[in-house]
């Protein structure tokens, strides 16, 4: 296949042209082609943590759910207490597997009388179709394919949202609304993925334009790509499917044991349910830390993690220069013996062993609207 045609039979949101416009690079991501930058991707990043960026998350999936029910149903699925989960509440939760292993990490949101899905982009397909063939016969599914989703991150996300949709400046996070912007009906969540306030909005795709347009309008708001999106989300501790989460890793190793509930935990009636309980009781033989190395040499996904004489302790999963921090960091697994704060490792890059040290996650604090 040429380039031509290989970027032909790639995916465009509703923005892509507004992407064009403003100048955006380019490039192939789950299957769509998405903005890396506009501006680079050190401005963007330090603009959505001085202010305020949008990206365009379009390409995430989005589906709604209804049963008589549904909680009752995803809960054979995922890890999380969905039921307890109230009216205009979301909820972070994880799809295992009978090892444990996490299918995919997804937002849960009740809306009342449904319930809406939102799953990471390169997984989409196969967590609907596993939706389908797990709980098809329980609940009907309905998967958003003509929406847009557009996520106004930072400090300045809150007093910006408020000049179009007053109502907003209230909302907590993680906590929904069907509001208004401007004339353009929406769904908003105070969410994110960039440890900053923000929120996340869901719009029929053929207003997408327009309301990207009119945020961007606002002198705070710059757009940003791809890029900034995965430095912000590094500095926060929060991972990424595919490179810190996958099929044969559990909740417990990832640090995620959070979002199992106490009913859950008592409960279980998930799938990989036993081991995922035995490893929250026992310990798991491998965990998720952030590390920060010395000097400038970022360590990428994939390089060795060793103790201070060479010994293979794990791998790092992502890793980059974070520009709040000003020093390279990353996350990985390691066993448990040098999980601790302060333990000294090093990061093998090129052949060359970078000393660093294993910190407390997040590097940078949230600032959620709580």
């Amino acid at each position: 296949m040429t380039e031509a045609a290989a970027t032909q039979a790639l995916k465009r949101t509703p923005l892509y042209d507004l992407h064009r416009k403003l100048g955006a690079k380019l490039v192939p991501f789950a299957g769509y082609e998405m903005p890396l930058q506009y501006d680079g991707i050190l401005a963007e990043h330090r603009h959505c943590r001085n202010q305020a960026v949008l990206f365009d998350v379009s390409h995430m999936g989005m589906a709604l759910l209804r049963g008589d029910d549904v909680a009752g149903a995803l809960e054979t699925l995922v890890v999380g207490d969905i039921r307890s989960l109230g009216a205009g509440r979301l909820r972070y939760t994880l799809m295992t597997n009978e090892s444990g292993g996490i299918v995919d990490d997804l937002m849960v949101i009740n809306g009342g009388y449904y319930v809406v899905l939102v799953v990471n982009a390169a997984r989409k397909d196969h967590d609907f179709a596993l939706i389908r063939e797990r709980i098809g016969d329980r609940i009907d599914i309905d998967v958003w394919s003509d929406r847009a989703l557009l996520a106004l991150q930072g400090p300045a996300a809150a007093s910006v949202l408020a000049r179009f949709v007053p109502a907003s400046r209230h909302m907590l996070f993680m906590t929904m609304e069907a509001l208004k912007v401007g004339d353009i009906r929406c769904g908003i969540t105070r969410s994110g993925y960039t440890g900053e306030d923000g929120f996340e909005i869901a719009v029929a795709g053929e207003h997408a334009a327009e309301l990207a347009d009119m945020i961007l309008g606002e002198p705070e708001v710059m757009p940003a790509g791809l890029g900034a999106r995965d430095t912000l989300r590094l500095e926060a501790g929060l991972c990424l499917y595919g490179q810190d989460l996958d099929e044969t890793t559990t909740p417990v190793e990832a640090g995620l044991g959070w979002t199992i509930g106490r009913r859950r935990r008592e409960e279980g009636g998930f799938p990989g349910d036993e081991i995922i309980l035995r490893q929250m009781a026992e310990g798991p033989k491998r965990k998720r830390v952030g590390i920060v190395l010395q000097g400038k040499v970022p360590a990428r996904a994939g390089a060795t993690i060793t103790d201070r004489w060479g010994k293979d302790l794990g791998r790092i999963t992502s890793g980059g220069f974070g520009p709040t921090v000003e020093a390279p960091i990353a996350m990985g697994y390691v066993n448990p013996d040098h999980a601790n704060e302060n333990a000294l490792v090093s990061a093998v890059v090129r052949g060359q062993s970078l000393p660093g040290r294993v910190v407390s996650l997040p590097f940078v604090p949230h600032r959620y609207a709580t």
